[in-house]
């Protein structure tokens, strides 16, 4: 066999390592970015952890073949580069979203998010959708505001009561009804022994 050939299934293998190990990829025409476009996009994904390359569509369509990327072959037409996304499958999306805003040569095609296929509308909204460290951070605070507002208002009863010279009345109300449970409650266990 000619060396061409076997370098080509060398690459194929590649190309496919690539794509099982990868959480998302996205699909992205770079015609008309300059070379100093081209450099920003690479160091912005590669600060991301995102692979950029770019490799000849029959060899992509070749690597994809019966994989849940199989998807994207029909947009493998002219010149195109793939954005491997391996720990947040949605960080390629949204750099490339971001760098279009002011790089309109740069065109969003498609791509597989988790298993899925989008084309570049839904890929589009993927983009926009917060981070998981957003989204767990949002759901921290979401339980932390409820608490810490019935901290206040509790904060704001007491500093009250002690201006009006009540601040005793209420901590005593309170500490007897539990000083009692836990009394009944330790009889009940001698009760239950016995």
């Amino acid at each position: 066999m000619s060396q061409n050939f076997e370098n080509k299934k060398v690459v194929v293998e590649e190309i496919r390592e690539k794509f099982s190990n990868a959480k998302s990829a996205i699909l992205v025409d770079y015609r008309g970015l300059t070379v100093a476009e081209a450099t920003e996009l690479r160091t912005k994904f590669r600060e991301a952890g995102v692979e950029y390359k770019v490799y000849k569509n029959n060899l992509m369509k070749l690597a994809i073949k019966e994989s849940s990327f199989e998807g994207l072959t029909a947009d493998l037409a002219g010149p195109n580069a793939v954005a491997f996304g391996y720990e947040d499958p949605v960080t390629p999306a949204k750099i490339v979203k971001d760098f279009a805003k002011n790089h309109s040569n740069l065109e969003l095609k498609a791509g597989v998010v988790e298993g899925e296929y989008y084309d570049n509308v839904k890929i589009i909204e993927i983009a926009d959708i917060p981070s998981r460290e957003v989204l767990l951070s949002r759901l921290v605070g979401s339980f932390q505001a409820p608490v810490s507002n019935f901290a206040y208002l509790v904060k704001n009863i007491v500093d009250k009561r002690v201006e009006e010279g009540e601040a005793n009345v209420q901590p005593e109300a309170v500490e007897a009804p539990v000083e009692e449970s836990v009394e009944q409650a330790e009889s009940v266990e001698t009760t239950e022994e016995a």
